[in-house]
């Protein structure tokens, strides 16, 4: 049975090229970067030129200013946690973020609460769209930062980065976004954008797992995450993943030059999949922003299901996808995400986030089309809720 992986926001697999450039970094060219003989040097020049490729790829002002990581999550904690402790003497308290983050953002906002900070988390309307306004209104004379989500991780929806970057600016707030699901896949420029700091991560790239990278302008002070040794500048202890480094550097530019095809191409495939569903199943309805989202995303909910069954009859045909965040696929929670774009929680249940890759054809989806119009059926068959829709109907 074939295969069709539609859960690449979940993370994807290494590109042969990517493995093909790591691959030195774990036998012949193992050096530690921070020895001083030659051994260490090429690996040390290989990490360098790693940060002036990411830098490129972001139009960042200086390779100084990329930070490799262990991935996003720790970006995320080290950009609030970094920023917040290094400013609470100088100006305050108070960070903002969203109800619709990442729970790397949301889980470190509540860890910081508990250390006494304060946290305003701002609402989004029904597309899952941060209102600049709203975002204005929250600010104070003691805001440090603000953390708002390039794309949502779940439904897909672009955030106005731009506008509310300049927001912050106006008011002495220093800019932070979690691009981890839009990093290669939307265009990122992080001086055009007014970004201050900003996360990613390799293996949403088709790069290796456990790695990522931190972007942080030069002159926001940032406290250290970790402590031990002066790698990174002294701003990040622990000797550096060489191989995971480099195959980073190498999955970005890979993604970047084929940025501009691979978003047209997956948009028309998203959008003929959105619109086969949802007019051939009656009763479910797209979530995010119809136009305004990442290309490759579907998120749609359908009601009188638990999202649960209808993943197992996808996966008996061999298609992967998901009905959320893959770091909460386990939770028996429905979406902190759907909730707070409105949904009740009998509809957030039953939610399906399918994602596409460099390799997704249109026949893969209208597989999944015709499977998922057979699953649904079959899932409503057997509940109570159809039935006692069905018989209000009557």
């Amino acid at each position: 049975m074939k295969t069709i992986y539609l859960d690449n926001a979940a993370t994807t697999p290494c590109r042969p090229e990517v493995v093909e450039a790591m691959l030195p970094y774990f036998t012949e060219k193992f050096g530690n970067p921070s020895a001083i003989y030659n051994l260490g040097q090429v690996a040390q020049d290989a990490i360098q030129q790693a940060r002036k490729d990411v830098a490129g790829v972001i139009n960042a002002a200086s390779p100084n200013e990329v930070f490799f990581t262990s991935g996003g999550s720790e970006a995320d904690n080290w950009a609030l946690k970094g920023v917040m402790d290094a400013y609470k003497g100088k100006k305050g308290k108070h960070l903002i973020t969203t109800k619709i983050e990442h729970h790397a953002i949301l889980h470190t906002a509540q860890f910081l609460e508990q250390q006494g900070f304060e946290v305003t988390y701002l609402d989004v309307d029904k597309y899952g769209l941060v209102s600049p306004e709203a975002f204005e209104a929250a600010i104070r004379p003691d805001t440090v930062m603000a953390s708002i989500m390039f794309a949502n991780n779940e439904i897909g929806t672009i955030e106005p980065i731009k506008e509310l970057a300049a927001i912050a600016h106006a008011h002495k707030v220093i800019f932070h976004t979690d691009a981890v699901q839009a990093f290669c896949h939307e265009k990122i420029d992080v001086q055009e954008l007014g970004i201050d700091l900003m996360s990613a991560s390799g293996h949403k790239l088709y790069g290796p797992k456990g790695v990522g990278m931190l972007y942080v302008r030069r002159g926001v002070r940032i406290s250290n995450l970790i402590h031990g040794g002066g790698q990174e500048r002294g701003k990040r202890a622990t000797t550096e993943n060489t191989a995971g480094i480099v195959g980073f550097a190498k999955a970005a530019v890979l993604a970047e030059a084929e940025r501009e095809e691979q978003h047209e191409r997956q948009a028309a495939i998203r959008d003929h999949a959105i619109q086969r569903i949802t007019t051939e199943i009656p009763h479910c309805f797209l979530n995010g922003h119809p136009t305004q989202r990442l290309a490759n995303n579907i998120n749609i909910s359908f009601e009188f299901i638990e999202g649960e069954g209808m993943l197992l009859r996808l996966g008996a045909k061999g298609i992967c996808a998901s009905s959320g965040s893959a770091c909460t696929s386990g939770s028996l929670d429905p979406s902190h995400v759907l909730l707070a774009i409105g949904l009740p929680h009998e509809k957030a249940h039953g939610s399906l986030r399918a994602t596409l890759g460099r390799d997704t054809t249109l026949e893969d989806v209208d597989f999944m089309c015709d499977v998922l119009k057979d699953a649904i059926a079959g899932l409503r068959e057997m509940s109570p809720l159809w039935e006692d829709f069905q018989a209000q109907g009557k």
